[in-house]
């Protein structure tokens, strides 16, 4: 059985290889000091660069920003192989471009297009995702932030809550309720607004990691032009599943893993006890394999989904599984690191004795809430029974 891309396929994967040895220098290190900053000039330059030769934005059309390229599911596979092989950043994939353009793309009108997709995608612009609210958060169609037409403005107000980068976004796309005798599902609206509009307050939520990247946002009579919305009036709930779709795969990326993957072989070759590896532990070994396997099974997974959306086909419950799996995997890797490094392991920020700037422990602490956030284990697994699976759902839920 011949398993190689072709020859073709080979010449890009080359390629891409002599890209990264000469640019490797230019590439920013992700630690723990760094992870949560995106503005760090030196990433994006490195974007910029990526972006240039189309290593990152590659089907983004070039009036938008972006390299142009006709989708290609090996291309895609060989840049994110190639990218986590090498332990090299493969640029910025916050909430604006893995999850925004491509719901402009799909809904945006042109002028939105223009004036978001290029900024967003060479980072130069930070969005966050007003979604959850107080009493709105796995029930998301019961927000109750409330936008009322007032002339040619949206006058905005309520309060969203869990809103990650918010404190350092410079916009915000967010869901509101403009029809309020409508049902729940219909009456929700798609907005982007500047976080720099009066009325509008931020206020930091520390978590464990001991850091502040998530946010409660209040709106006081905050207005923002009528024009700012994505879609119709009532059509956010459409445009918020589209985006939804993207966050999940985002939240449960397989070729971050297998970055992080490639990263916890090297740690176990490199700790020692009693001058032998830890990799030669069995134990240790055995619970890498079990991760190992579950990260290809993922890995396979996406390559469904990729293939499914480039033929036209359906591949909705191979995406549904995507973020259950992926984060779930993600703290069971970093457990696995935290676990070998024995005492190392229970330290934190200030010590001398951190391997790798304490990006393990930030890892570890920050992938055990995002199985909470973005829908927590339970939802998911609900979503995948019901719209997945065909499962009927639980009595007595409407």
């Amino acid at each position: 059985m011949d398993l190689s891309f072709g020859p073709r396929y080979e010449a890009f994967r080359h390629e891409l290889r002599e890209f990264i040895a000469a640019h490797l220098e230019q590439a920013p290190r992700v630690t723990e000091s760094r992870v949560l900053n995106p503005r760090d000039p030196q990433l994006l330059a490195w974007q910029r660069l990526l972006v240039e030769h189309g290593y990152a934005g590659r089907t983004i059309p070039r009036e938008y920003g972006g390299y142009g390229a006709a989708p290609d599911m090996l291309e895609a596979r060989i840049i994110a192989e190639e990218f986590a092989t090498a332990g090299v950043s493969p640029g910025i994939s916050g909430q604006g471009i893995m999850m925004l353009i491509p719901t402009l793309l799909e809904f945006g009108t042109e002028e939105q297009r223009r004036r978001f997709i290029a900024p967003t995608l060479r980072g130069e612009l930070v969005w966050c995702q007003g979604y959850s609210e107080p009493n709105a958060g796995s029930d998301l169609a019961s927000l109750k932030t409330r936008a009322v037409l007032d002339g040619d403005e949206w006058v905005i107000n309520g309060q969203k809550i869990w809103t990650s980068t918010a404190h350092l976004a410079d916009w915000m796309f967010c869901l509101v309720r403009t029809e309020p005798a409508a049902p729940k599902h219909k009456g929700i609206s798609f907005l982007l607004l500047p976080m720099t509009s009066p009325g509008l307050e931020v206020r930091p939520l520390k978590t464990m990691t001991g850091d502040a990247s998530f946010n409660e946002v209040f709106f006081t009579d905050v207005r923002i032009p009528a024009d700012s919305m994505v879609a119709g009036r009532g059509d956010g709930w459409r445009v918020a599943n589209s985006l939804l779709g993207h966050e999940r795969g985002m939240l449960g990326n397989p070729n971050v893993t297998l970055a992080r993957f490639n990263a916890l072989v090297e740690l176990l070759k490199r700790e020692t006890v009693d001058g032998r590896p830890l990799l030669e532990q069995a134990a240790l070994r055995e619970r890498l394999l079990r991760i190992q396997g579950r990260m290809l099974a993922l890995r396979a997974n996406d390559l469904r989904v990729l293939s499914a959306r480039l033929n036209g086909s359906n591949a909705a419950l191979a995406a549904m599984i995507v973020k259950l799996e992926g984060t779930e995997l993600r703290h069971e890797l970093e457990r696995l690191a935290i676990d070998a490094l024995g005492e190392l392991g229970v330290l934190y920020r200030g010590s001398p004795h951190l391997r790798e700037d304490g990006l393990w422990q930030q890892h570890y602490m920050y992938f055990l809430g995002l199985i909470i956030g973005g829908g927590t284990s339970q939802i998911q697994k609900n979503i995948i029974a019901e719209r997945g699976l065909g499962m009927p759902r639980e009595p007595g839920l409407k």
